[in-house]
């Protein structure tokens, strides 16, 4: 082993330890919240779902294919020669590898670029992946602050103190948005100014020189895509905005299988507060036990139970595991065909040589 290797695997010991130890810390926070809320009460409300998680499960797979819908209006190229089967795999292995945390939602987006193959140039499938975040972010900030405006109007519980606080998160919120859009109105090169910025430094410039001119391409197709595309632009929104929808009627319905009392606008409140605890536990790999628990914080503002909240918590983590595991079978499978592939090609020309070698009159055939 080199000094080079040995460097990196002292870098990269630590990483793998914090990841396995907030992996532990999330399980055990986890359990502990089930054993408070007592295992019989939590199966009593899921047994009360019922049937309902099946629906829950089916109506995750039409969040799957709006995903989907929405990422392909992205695109700023012809991708006809990109079928609907493959979208829809790319974006369901991109999903599973994004249930580990942020860095799993970085490794998911590279791999949902990937498997476009050269059915799609690679800069136009940066940017599209770019266009797609960019657009449910701005979508999922919108749903926030609707949230966070819906729980000051609602709940109950929520004292002058933590309303003075409501309010600053909702206007950092729409300051954010203000300043992207105006950052895409305005044309700003962030992405590839922050590159070049990067490549300043000895060891990494080689490796972003080498990456300047996809970065630029994909930065172009980002920032003119607005004015080029407004039809595909309107639609990828309204299908992120739809979307969103899902995820109320979603929250909504489980709270209804369990006998909760909660309105539309109350769904739309408490999935807005979700958003936020997904945000602040996108570094906990898969937002174990800070999901669970920041649901039932929530439910506890809207007069629902604890357990209620910890039971629609699990139920969406179910349905979120069952997708995830189609994209991890559809991944493996493609793996498997194209090893079969490059297999079966190998043989054929080995069988084409053989026989070219032993019939010389089939060979003088075929060299003329």
């Amino acid at each position: 082993m080199t000094s080079t290797e040995r460097l990196d695997t002292h870098r990269k010991a630590p990483r793998g330890f914090g990841r396995s130890f907030l992996l532990l810390l999330g399980v055990s926070l986890l359990g502990y919240m089930v054993f408070r809320a007592g295992p019989g009460a939590v199966w009593k409300q899921v047994q009360a779902v019922g049937w309902g998680l099946a629906l829950i499960i089916i109506m995750g797979g039409f969040s799957q294919l709006i995903k989907t819908c929405a990422w392909r209006q992205t695109f700023a190229c012809d991708i006809t020669a990109l079928s609907w089967s493959r979208s829809l795999g790319a974006q369901l292995v991109s999903d599973a590898v994004g249930q580990l945390g942020f860095a799993g939602k970085l490794f998911g987006e590279g791999l949902r670029i990937s498997m476009l193959g050269s059915a799609v140039p690679l800069a136009n499938g940066i940017s599209s992946s770019a266009i797609d975040g960019g657009l449910h972010a701005f979508t999922a900030v919108v749903v926030t602050v609707l949230g966070i405006t819906a729980t000051l109007l609602l709940a109950p519980v929520v004292d002058g103190r933590w309303r003075i606080y409501a309010l600053l998160l909702a206007a950092v919120l729409i300051a954010i948005v203000a300043i992207a859009a105006v950052a895409v109105a305005s044309g700003w090169r962030l992405m590839g100014n922050a590159a070049r910025a990067i490549g300043r430094l000895p060891r990494l410039q080689k490796l972003v020189s080498d990456k300047l001119s996809v970065i630029d391409s994909a930065e172009q197709n980002l920032l003119s895509f607005c004015r080029e595309e407004p039809v595909a632009f309107c639609a990828s929104l309204i299908l992120n905005f739809l979307l969103h929808a899902m995820a109320v009627l979603e929250v909504y319905l489980i709270l209804r299988f369990m006998g909760a009392d909660v309105a539309v606008v109350g769904a739309l409140a408490m999935e807005g507060l979700t958003k936020m605890i997904n945000l602040v536990g996108a570094l906990s790999p898969g937002n174990l036990g800070t999901y669970e628990g920041g649901n039932m914080l929530i439910a506890n503002l809207f007069g629902v139970t604890g357990t209620a909240g910890l039971t629609l918590a699990l139920c969406r983590r179910v349905r979120s595991i069952f997708w995830a595991a189609v994209g991890a079978t559809y991944m493996t499978m493609t793996k498997r065909g194209r090893s079969t592939s490059i297999a079966e090609g190998k043989g054929n020309d080995e069988y084409q040589i053989l026989h070219l070698a032993c019939n010389p009159v089939a060979a003088d055939s075929t060299c003329h």
